[in-house]
């Protein structure tokens, strides 16, 4: 007997071609494997979501690095719609050209990786926002700096507020730490997986 998956575990690319083919969930599912081997080298954007301490994550490449990774609560099949308005309508499901993504992301929770090394795409920032995400793995693992000190860092003390904006439109966080951002005061201030996220990451790279 096949068993169905559950909707949040559907393939959005397999719902699609459910609707225009009758075959079992085991037929589209080797469907869509020659689909993404077949399009491998020619996709704007290739996902996959893992699972993980602060819910499931779904993380994005492009052929020039890691160009994304978003939380549930963003809402991850609107995320793919801002990726494919931004980048190219060429995405597609394929797990394994994240493999190292996802592995250096299992890692770090374990606590086994104190740092990423994969290649990244950052072209979803620029400017000021994106001089602020570099600078951001440079506040070390264990380690938080205020909104203030980010701010004189970059070289513009008084953009306090805007590196606030820089850290909630990062791209990229867990592997750019912008979690490690705390105000002045010590409080949280805030985070784009939201607060109960940002506190469980601190509080993974404390007890480390």
């Amino acid at each position: 007997m096949t068993t169905s998956p559950t909707p949040d575990t559907v393939d959005p690319v397999v719902t699609a071609l459910r609707a225009v083919t009758t075959g079992t969930d085991a037929e589209l599912a080797g469907l869509h494997a020659r689909l993404e081997a077949a399009a491998t080298g020619d996709l704007d954007v290739a996902y996959r979501t893992v699972d993980s301490p602060v819910g499931p994550l779904m993380i994005a490449t492009t052929d020039a690095g890691l160009v994304r990774v978003a939380f549930a609560v963003e809402d991850h099949d609107a995320v793919l719609q801002r990726l494919a308005d931004r980048i190219g309508p060429r995405i597609l499901r394929s797990p394994h050209r994240l493999d190292a993504a996802a592995r250096e992301i299992d890692e770090y929770f374990a606590g086994r990786r104190r740092r990423f090394d994969l290649p990244l795409d950052l072209r979803l920032s620029a400017g000021f926002r994106r001089a602020v995400q570099e600078y951001l793995p440079a506040i070390g693992f264990g380690g938080t700096a205020s909104y203030a000190q980010v701010a004189t860092a970059v070289g513009n003390p008084t953009a306090v507020r805007a590196v606030g904006t820089a850290c909630a439109t990062n791209p990229l966080p867990l592997v750019i730490p912008c979690h490690r951002v705390l105000r002045s005061d010590g409080s949280l201030g805030g985070y784009i997986g939201g607060l109960d996220a940002k506190r469980a990451l601190l509080t993974l790279e404390s007890a480390a």
